[in-house]
């Protein structure tokens, strides 16, 4: 699933490629992508004529601000945008098209076909669901240690779950999570309320480092994840255990292990990451 950099690297492309553009018609190939309306030709009807003002993130979501509406716009597991001309052959999966009126098209594709769309008025998506119930944003100022600390440290639940939890911290999935808690030399099973204060500041400080690489850098294709132009992130090769199963830790030189922590296939070096 792409987590914040992937989306964010998502929203920077599409800004440079869909802003100022007004949609001439919707199709939708998958009516169920469509949640909000609950009828999809309602949804299409309503953006006729909008025009695309800006895109931003909130977590792993994006929102499309057009005229007088937000598009809010979950891309799951494999979900992907991407604007073609309106001559370009219509690939596999392509689930809804925007048809602007200069004869381009934003198209979104998903193989896995678990991506969403919601439309609102504009504040209303953040007292509705999906957005309504989700955490601070891991890049943004207000994000500090102490509001980390205050989210989590009472908790007695794992460490990495809580992470992953979008109601706490958003934009954090599978990936960055393993490699915060490695930069910070936590084991992914720890209680939370086992933390350290230094513990809380160094995964505080790695969060927020790996979090700026990635975005630095595209973030990472691990699977079939490209941005808005179709290009790849090259974060995936600056990882430092996600992956990298039997490789030795870039620490130690001790064999990174794979684990499952609530679930997820969890990466870790059992020797840098002790378990108390």
């Amino acid at each position: 699933m792409p987590e914040l950099p992937e989306v964010e690297t998502v929203r920077r492309t599409l800004m440079q490629l869909v802003v100022g553009k007004q949609i001439d018609h919707v199709t939708i190939n998958l009516p169920r992508i469509i949640k909000r309306p609950i009828e999809p030709e309602q949804f299409a009807d309503a953006i006729v004529g909008q025009t695309i003002q800006t895109i931003e993130r909130r977590g792993k979501f994006l929102k499309i601000m057009m005229d007088e509406l937000m598009l809010v716009s979950h891309l799951r597991m494999e979900g992907k945008y991407g604007v073609y001309d309106k001559s370009d052959p219509l690939e596999p999966h392509t689930h809804v098209i925007f048809h602007f009126t200069d004869g381009t098209e934003l198209r979104y594709r998903d193989v896995r076909q678990f991506g969403t769309m919601h439309l609102f008025l504009p504040a209303e998506e953040s007292l509705l669901p999906p957005l309504n119930k989700l955490g601070v944003e891991p890049l943004d100022e207000q994000f500090t240690v102490q509001v980390l600390r205050e989210k989590l440290e009472r908790r007695s639940s794992k460490i990495k779950p809580l992470l992953l939890n979008q109601e706490h911290v958003v934009g954090l999935g599978n990936i960055y999570v393993d490699e915060a808690l490695f930069k910070a030399r936590i084991h992914p099973e720890r209680e939370a309320s086992t933390l350290t204060e230094a513990e809380w500041s160094m995964l505080f400080i790695s969060i927020k480092e790996t979090l700026q690489q990635a975005v630095e850098m595209g973030g990472s294709s691990i699977k079939s994840y490209v941005n808005g132009q179709g290009e790849m992130g090259m974060f995936q090769q600056q990882l430092l255990v996600y992956g990298r199963k039997s490789e030795p830790c870039p620490t130690c030189d001790h064999p990174i292990e794979k684990l499952k922590v609530a679930g997820r296939g969890t990466h870790i070096c059992t020797k840098c990451q002790q378990k108390l």
